[in-house]
């Protein structure tokens, strides 16, 4: 058991999370990042052994490792909240309790996946998860590789897909022509996005288009695609499927912050409706490293109160606001979606729990106690965004431990050690 105190602990080390602790460091005062990958940077700059990270990630990891009184926790997970301004972690060697005075959320998102026929065959991922597998040295040389779903993301993991050597053979946006271009039409505001966009183009791009089902037998061997009224097959040997980014916010539901619109709400300081709590990055809203590394500068600054530092950031967060709130109003998914899972698809793939299972229930909770849908090893992440996307569910309040984790550590939690 390896416990730690600190002034500022900050969860995350992406874009948001690297920028708090950045910010924050200049107050000489003493931090903890925790965060569950290998290295820092998020999954938008994940280091692999096929990625070369672009400049801007490479100056903040390097300034986050020469700071002195900047403690990173790599691979380490938050397990639940203990008392008052404490939280237990775990990693794969120990386990220990962290004590804190301020406390910066910078949790980032995960990929929205929802559910069709097929979704389950090997050989189909999500979008960004192809992406993450491609950095750490999956081959792909050679292979048909369909991606469908929506966002900017999809034309990245084209990007990636191409440069390791393989071949898109279709490249599936659901969001319609009209909204593209409307949405290009605005890009001259934020030129550097211009200019990612013209980079990333791709021929088999196709608009108010989804894929409906994979099929093959032991692994993927095609796709059924709608495009507007058509539909056809295509043959191919991998599928990226993803729906843009769900928020991660179960420690901050956890531990009572205020949610609006499924992300963390914060005001003019980062600052959530619990005082002592900051959050930044895309736990706040989906909105790209940009604004992420923006909106953890502010955190870092006003969690060590320095509020002037912090003031003089918000016209270039109120810029990257405007991309995100261009972005979001670009992508919003078509309510046909909702439709693309038949009754035997199945929703809770850890648990095998088809979706007619669970359709009758009005909640998750009462879901998980019909079923088991959401009790395997992703504790609910995948199927439960899934589930409130299709049906409307309310968020609920998180349980612990938000992760397995060791009995040791588990024991931590007993009750009369919380009351000690």
């Amino acid at each position: 058991m390896r416990d730690f105190d600190c002034e500022v602990l900050i969860i995350g080390a992406g874009p948001a999370g690297m920028a708090a602790a950045r910010a924050a460091a200049e107050s000489g005062k003493s931090i903890v990042v925790l965060d569950d990958n290998p290295r820092p940077g998020g999954q938008i700059w994940r280091d692999g052994p096929a990625v070369q990270l672009p400049a801007v990630a490479t100056e903040y990891r390097q300034a986050l490792q020469g700071l002195n009184h900047v403690k990173l926790l790599n691979a380490s997970r938050v397990v639940a909240q203990y008392g008052g301004r404490q939280i237990l972690y775990e990693s794969a060697q120990e386990y220990g309790l962290i004590s804190y005075q301020r406390l910066i959320l910078c949790c980032g998102a995960r990929e929205l996946l929802l559910p069709f026929p097929g979704w389950t065959l090997p050989g189909v991922s999500g979008a960004g998860g192809l992406q993450a597998q491609i950095k750490n040295g999956l081959s792909v040389k050679g292979l048909r590789v369909a991606i469908a779903g929506s966002g900017p993301l999809l034309l990245a993991v084209a990007n990636s897909v191409v440069k390791a050597g393989g071949e898109v053979v279709l490249l599936a946006e659901q969001a319609s022509l009209r909204r593209m271009l409307a949405f290009s039409c605005e890009l001259w505001r934020w030129p550097t996005k211009l200019r990612q966009a013209f980079t990333l183009a791709n021929r088999h791009y196709r608009t108010s288009s989804q894929v409906i089902a994979a099929e093959g037998v032991e692994r993927i061997e095609s796709v059924q695609v709608r495009q507007g009224k058509r539909i056809y097959t295509l043959g191919c040997d991998r599928l990226a499927c993803g729906f843009g980014l769900v928020a991660n916010i179960e420690l901050a539901l956890l531990l009572g912050c205020r949610i609006v619109d499924e992300a963390v709400a914060v005001d003019r300081w980062q600052q959530t409706s619990v005082k002592q709590i900051f959050a930044a990055g895309e736990c706040t809203g989906v909105g790209g490293s940009e604004l992420a590394l923006v909106e953890g500068a502010i955190a870092g600054y006003a969690a060590t109160e320095n509020n002037e530092k912090a003031m003089q950031q918000m016209a270039l967060r109120a810029r990257w606001q405007r991309f995100a709130m261009a972005v979001a109003q670009a992508f919003s998914l078509n309510p046909a979606l909702k439709a693309l899972a038949l009754p035997d698809t199945l929703l809770c793939r850890c648990e095998d729990v088809q979706l007619g299972q669970v359709s009758e229930y009005t909640d998750w909770a009462s879901a998980k106690l019909g079923s088991r849908c959401g009790m395997g090893a992703c504790q609910g992440k995948i199927c439960g965004a899934a589930a409130r996307h299709l049906f409307d569910w309310p968020l609920s309040t998180p349980r612990v431990p938000l992760t397995p984790a060791r009995v040791e550590a588990l024991a931590l939690l007993a009750p009369s050690k919380m009351e000690q």
